[in-house]
């Protein structure tokens, strides 16, 4: 692991004692996760790939770094109460971006794991506490009870997880709370004309098989000009050829077993569906949850495609003709409600242009290379990501501080 930056000065740090208790309090869990980030990465490797979850930690601690500088810029006001709703991966880096970094504007957190990793969550939280000691507080209280005695009161309530289940919460709200929920999005990976096709292979696999393909910023789509639509899938399976599957805590392996059940078979019924499109991988193996990278080769995509969220090691590429007609489908219907991020690679000026109305765009490059926990992530569809004050839905970039300061009535300090 590479080493971490430094923890900034003290000029950054906010004023008053208990700020300075609360700066010191996230200070000790970053050196924590510097100095024995092996106790945490060995828990971590229950649910993630080893890469995936260095490359956790390593997020984590930049984001713990890079704390005091955000709630200074966005000066965010005292919360008194905050509820959230804990997703089912990334538990280290959603408990800083959710947990500890709000931590230093609000006075009592309580938070819910994922039933799917509640073991874990509960193992990590008791690690992490008892180096910070903050009012923080874990409850495996049903969704019921959790929503009556915690979120109902809360001022701010964070939410990640399913667009669906996120509307029930948010009817069940008074005007004036914060709820802000956080989901994913179909993240379309473009290769247009010009694009260098193996760096595009490569990054697509880079961001794709991430922790399995268990990740939220995965693409769901790869959409791919007509005349590079051969040497990109052969790029592709050049490379997935090369990858290497084993256990989670194996180093070297590029790709492990499939954690969520529901990832498992979504993926399995979706190759199922289209096994006659499979150019590359197609095998699945239930007792061992094992599912290989896989590229599936289907017709172009129209505003009524449907494109599902996978949450497994598949590629879903279409080829297409004109950018024109891309720009359209990719900024209608189903493409808006889950416009998240989007990646392009190659000269497509218009697209890029009318994809960064409704996405974060990244150019030449995946998104991960702009994950950053304490900047506004996001995009402008209501299905990926919004804001709401119980008055007025924003769906916009998403961060805490930045929310509660601009959001939240007499909460900007």
């Amino acid at each position: 692991m590479s080493s971490a930056p430094a923890w900034p000065t003290v000029a950054a740090e906010p004023e008053g004692s208990l700020a300075r208790h609360r700066a010191a309090a996230v200070h000790r869990v970053r050196d924590f996760l510097v100095n024995d980030a092996g106790t945490v990465h060995e828990l971590l490797c229950e649910i993630s790939t080893h890469r995936a979850a260095r490359y956790e930690i390593e997020s984590t601690v930049a984001t713990l770094d890079g704390a005091l500088d955000e709630v200074t810029a966005h000066r965010p006001g005292r919360v008194p109460r905050l509820a959230a709703f804990m997703p089912s991966n990334v538990i280290l880096y959603s408990y800083a971006l959710y947990l500890l970094v709000p931590a230093l504007y609000t006075d009592r957190l309580v938070f819910r794991p994922s039933s799917r990793v509640k073991d874990q969550m509960r193992r990590l939280h008791t690690l992490l506490a008892a180096q910070h000691g903050l009012p923080i507080e874990l409850t495996t209280a049903s969704q019921r009870d959790f929503l009556h005695d915690h979120v109902l009161p809360a001022d701010v309530v964070v939410f990640t997880g399913a667009y669906a289940n996120a509307e029930q919460i948010r009817a069940r709200l008074s005007p004036g709370q914060l709820f802000l929920f956080l989901g994913s999005g179909v993240n379309p990976f473009v290769v247009a004309p010009g694009a260098d096709v193996e760096r595009a292979a490569r990054d697509a696999i880079a961001i794709r098989v991430l922790n399995t393909g268990q990740d939220c910023l995965g693409p769901d789509l790869f959409s791919v000009h007509e005349t590079l639509l051969e040497p990109f899938v052969d790029a592709l399976v050049s490379e997935l050829k090369g990858l290497r599957y084993g256990p989670y805590t194996d180093p070297d392996a590029d790709f492990g077993p499939i954690f969520y059940d529901s990832a498992l078979e979504d993926g399995a019924q979706f190759l199922a569906r289209h096994r006659g499109a499979i150019v590359h991988g197609g095998h699945v193996d239930f007792r061992g949850r094992r599912l290989d990278p896989t590229v599936v080769v289907g017709e172009e995509v129209t505003p009524r495609t449907h494109v599902p969220e996978f949450f497994a090691p598949i590629f879903n590429v279409a080829s297409y003709r004109d950018e024109d007609a891309l720009a359209t489908t990719l900024t209608t219907g189903m493409f808006t409600e889950r416009a998240l991020g989007s990646s392009v690679y190659g000269h497509a000026p218009r697209l890029v242009e009318a994809l960064r109305r409704r996405t974060t765009v990244t150019l030449d490059t995946t998104l991960l290379s702009i994950d950053d926990g304490n900047a506004p992530f996001g995009g402008y569809g209501r299905m990926a990501n919004y804001i709401s004050d119980g008055h007025e839905l924003r769906a916009e970039p998403v961060l805490l501080s930045k929310a509660v300061a601009a959001h939240r009535p007499g909460a900007a300090r």
